[in-house]
């Protein structure tokens, strides 16, 4: 167990880092159960004060906006995947990639979203393991040993490895855990934990359950449930792909902090809003005081005797609120989608044209970089899929590199300029007009497409 359960030196300096990244990315639920954890307790603060502002947590996710956004954009245009040879299967294979009816489009965008919470993610190339014995490639397909598929996993799921002096994996370990209710009517759950083994040429795989209400000390020991030669045995590879990111394009690791400086910082200004709302009255007086003060009491003051409330002047306030507006739009710049932070505050109605288009171009360029990067990783996986079923098949992948990150209001301004200075062309106005409209209409089907662009051809 012990041996199993062995982490790299690399995966506990970071643990912690993905979980906070994780809790970030995710927000809602899962970040107030975890508020604890990111939540500044001031000095000295009793722990009942502490506990209520826990209760009343909230958080505004911005970096799981930007990360999705990324996300969407970069696959809203399908790249192209082109294959010279014998293609049958990787239609099939493109449809479902992991057997659970996810495509291989989709599978990689979710890599790609891992990869920019995590910096990294994981693919295991695995072939089902049959009984019966093929002597034919015929035969292999029948049984459906050569059904490649891929399973997901992330950063925190990778617990050991072994790099050689190229940077590749030697051997890896990997563990999960599952929990689930054996019978209907079983009064118990089990907690299933696996570990993975792979090196260059073997498997291993083991397993270990447990009741839920079982002590810690009591734990069963784990069994070895399956070994032998993995799909890429024969390229004397480990069958894991990885998709990592450089430093600057783990959004995550740029935006975390900030997120977390914002998240103290509009919970401070939102509890002392509500605190404000419950302002003390004070009584100034030489008398000593014996009244009661509540809804449903009166109070009976001398002619000297003074009253007021302990409201804040509200002063730190509008400092408190115009830091939060700097630290969204810092969450936004580092991740080069400075465009998204512009709202109807006065420090975004004075950006110029120019300089919208600037951040624009910026925008598309890291478009085109994560781009690059997702597209070597979908290569490489479905090259080395083709290599270890011993198609003579040649991949290509190409796109992932035309962007439309321009605002429709703005395009929209820039039209209607254009159409002042732009007269007595009847085609410059029908083009126009056509791609005004099929911009307004992308999400629309290509038969209302081709209609829309039809009547507007016949009316100019």
């Amino acid at each position: 167990m012990e041996l199993l359960n062995r982490e790299h030196a690399g995966y506990r300096s970071k643990l912690e880092m993905w979980q906070r990244y994780l809790d970030f990315y995710v927000g809602g639920e899962q970040l107030r159960r975890n508020a604890s954890r990111y939540l500044v307790r001031r000095q000295k603060e009793p722990n009942d004060v502490y506990q209520e502002r826990l209760l009343r947590v909230f958080y505004e996710n911005y970096l799981g906006s930007i990360v999705d956004w990324y996300a969407a954009t970069l696959f809203r245009n399908e790249p192209i995947l082109s294959f010279e040879g014998p293609a049958e299967f990787y239609s099939e294979f493109l449809a479902d990639a992991d057997l659970e009816g996810r495509s291989f489009l989709e599978f990689c965008r979710r890599a790609f979203i891992d990869a920019l919470v995590f910096q990294q993610s994981y693919a295991l190339i695995d072939f089902p393991k049959v009984t019966g014995q093929a002597k034919t490639r015929g035969e292999e397909d029948a049984l459906g040993k050569s059904r490649a598929y891929l399973v997901s996993y992330s950063p925190m799921e990778l617990i050991n490895w072994k790099l050689d002096r190229r940077g590749n994996f030697d051997w890896v370990v990997l563990r999960t855990e599952s929990t689930y209710q054996p019978e209907f009517l079983s009064g118990e759950e089990i907690v299933e934990r696996r570990w993975m083994y792979y090196d260059r040429q073997n498997f291993r795989v083991y397993a270990q359950n447990r009741s839920s209400t079982q002590k810690e000390a009591g734990q069963p020991e784990a069994a070895l449930m399956d070994e032998g030669r993995h799909g890429l045995a024969e390229m004397g590879r480990v069958p894991v792909m990885k998709l990592e990111l450089t430093e600057g394009l783990w959004l995550a690791n740029k935006a975390g902090l900030l997120q977390q400086e914002h998240f103290n910082k509009s919970n401070g200004l939102s509890w002392a809003l509500d605190m404000g709302l419950f302002a003390m009255p004070v009584i100034y007086s030489e008398r000593e005081w014996h009244q009661i003060v509540g809804e449903a009491y009166y109070i009976q003051l001398g002619p000297e005797d003074k009253f007021s409330w302990t409201e804040p002047q509200g002063h730190v306030y509008g400092l408190a609120a115009e830091n939060l507006g700097r630290l969204k739009d810092e969450i936004y710049r580092v991740c080069y989608v400075m465009v998204q932070a512009a709202g109807r505050e006065a420090r975004n109605v004075t950006q110029s044209a120019a300089s919208k288009q600037r951040d624009q171009i910026v925008t598309q360029e890291v478009l085109r970089a994560y781009g690059d990067l997702v597209k070597d990783f979908m290569r490489q996986t479905l090259r080395l899929i083709a290599t270890a079923r011993k198609d003579e098949v040649k991949v290509e992948v190409a796109g992932l590199d035309q962007f439309d990150v321009k605002d429709f209001t703005e395009e929209l301004g820039n039209a209607q300029t254009l159409s002042l200075l732009v007269t007595g062309s009847n085609t410059f106005s029908r083009e126009m007009q056509k791609r005004l409209a099929l911009r307004y209409l992308e999400d629309s089907s290509q038969d209302v497409k081709n209609k829309v662009a039809g009547e507007i051809d016949n009316r100019l």
